[in-house]
């Protein structure tokens, strides 16, 4: 007898709903482009770590907005564990995570430096 896996599928409906529009040539091309321009993990980079970009992040997530979804300058270049955790945590939290060199997070709408 063979194992099938029964638990519900964990993005939303609305989610759902966009999901085809990464198999269009558009998206293909957007991303094809997007890792040309750069081909290392941005965020890989930032701790001065060289590693193949392997994923096209949005950096603002677009939950369906057509503009944002093909907006270049919201793309950003990751490598696989990048995008599959650290960009899942940052979109939960609201905030991106990392610290600058001098330890004082990098974005702004993190808590700490919420006055």
């Amino acid at each position: 007898m063979a194992l099938t896996d029964k638990r519900p599928h964990h993005r939303t409906a609305a989610a759902q709903a966009y999901r085809p529009w990464y198999g269009l040539k558009i998206w293909k091309n957007a991303r094809q482009t997007q890792l040309a321009l750069q081909p290392l993990c941005e965020r890989c980079l930032q701790s001065e770590t060289v590693t193949e970009a392997t994923v096209v992040n949005h950096r603002q997530p677009h939950k369906g907005d057509w503009s944002l979804f093909i907006d270049p300058d919201n793309h950003e270049s990751l490598c696989a564990p990048h995008h599959d955790a650290l960009v899942q945590k940052e979109e939960a939290r609201g905030y991106a995570i990392g610290a600058d060199i001098d330890g004082r997070p990098i974005d702004p709408l993190h808590p700490w430096s919420r006055s």
